[in-house]
């Protein structure tokens, strides 16, 4: 079973502009000459760690992370100012650009594959291939099965924490009400709307509890940039028509692709990746038996670098045919 590479550190760390107000944090690992891989981070709102580069072998990849706006150490903090989806494409053809870069690899999990889809839906030229993790395809069922009570019916004990903090008179759409309270000006319960929020997805995220994990997802950091920015984003069905991703796949159906999803995944169920699956062509999906939602499971590990590693060696092969 692979594990991940080493921890590294970056060899270049900036901040990019891009539309006022946001900056962009951006940094490069691996070998500048490698091939060019894109971490697209999940959420939205979630920020890149330190582990996210070691899914990639340093000597083969130039690995890129950015935090999407409002995200991680991107600038500002949580902010919901032209934070869209269509923006978020655009920041990542402005860093493919920035960077000179031809073309790439992307990598994304959870709302990471949902942006790699439709940034690869809108720039199928500049995409050699997608890696992703836990599929979301952000239509409305998909948010309703993990806002609106469906995943309440594995885990209602978690549930009942997530709930309790919105009136009964609310409890119709609670992502509506969830907005309402992080985007009000009264700061306590704006952090314990967040906490709860992001609580809830942490807990429902692994197949066996994982403390680390929710202790992540509980850090008032995150936490509020995550709820926040998840809320404003499904508040507007993330921006997209529903079906989106599926009804435009066409687009992107010679692109290669490995889809890695969890059998037991509680926030993006296995329908996700199945439909996916069965409208691309060119496409592998890897159903991990004994993983849920998480990137760091031990079998979701283990088929995110295989994958890595075999896109590796078919990349070269491909740059070292004369044909």
């Amino acid at each position: 079973m692979f594990v991940l590479y080493p921890e590294i550190k970056p060899y270049n760390r900036e901040h990019l502009s891009v539309e006022h107000p946001h900056e962009l944090y951006l940094e490069e690992s691996g070998s500048p000459d490698g091939i060019p891989v894109l971490f697209v981070h999940g959420g939205p709102g979630g920020g890149c760690t330190s582990g996210d580069r070691c899914f990639f072998d340093p000597e083969k990849y130039r690995i890129i992370l950015f935090d999407q706006r409002g995200a991680g150490r991107s600038k500002p903090h949580a902010d919901l100012n032209s934070n869209n989806t269509q923006a978020l494409i655009s920041d990542i053809e402005a860093i493919r650009n920035h960077l000179g870069i031809d073309q790439w690899l992307l990598f994304g999990g959870s709302w990471g594959s949902t942006l790699s889809l439709l940034y690869a839906q809108q720039h199928p030229e500049q995409v050699l291939g997608l890696i992703l993790r836990g599929i979301f395809l952000c239509r409305k069922k998909d948010l309703d099965w993990f806002y609106q009570g469906g995943a309440a019916h594995v885990f209602p004990d978690y549930w009942e924490s997530y709930s309790k903090l919105i009136p009964e008179g609310e409890r119709d759409d609670f992502i509506s009400a969830y907005y309402k309270r992080l985007t009000s000006d009264n700061e306590l319960a704006k952090m314990a709307a967040a906490k709860a929020w992001s609580q809830w997805e942490g807990q429902c995220a692994t197949l066996r509890p994982s403390p680390e994990t929710v202790d992540h997802f509980c850090d008032p950091h995150l936490a509020l940039s995550l709820a926040r920015i998840e809320a404003h984003y499904f508040i507007n069905h993330a921006f997209i028509e529903e079906n989106q991703i599926l009804d435009n796949m066409s687009r992107i159906a010679d692109i290669p692709g490995v889809i890695v999803h969890g059998r037991y995944d509680m926030v993006c169920p296995l329908d996700n990746a199945f439909e996916l699956y069965n409208r691309w062509p060119q496409s592998e999906l890897k159903i991990i038996r004994d993983a849920g939602h998480a990137s760091r499971e031990p079998g979701i590990v283990d088929a995110l670098v295989r994958a890595t590693k075999e896109f590796a060696n078919r990349i070269e092969k491909g740059l070292g045919d004369p044909a």
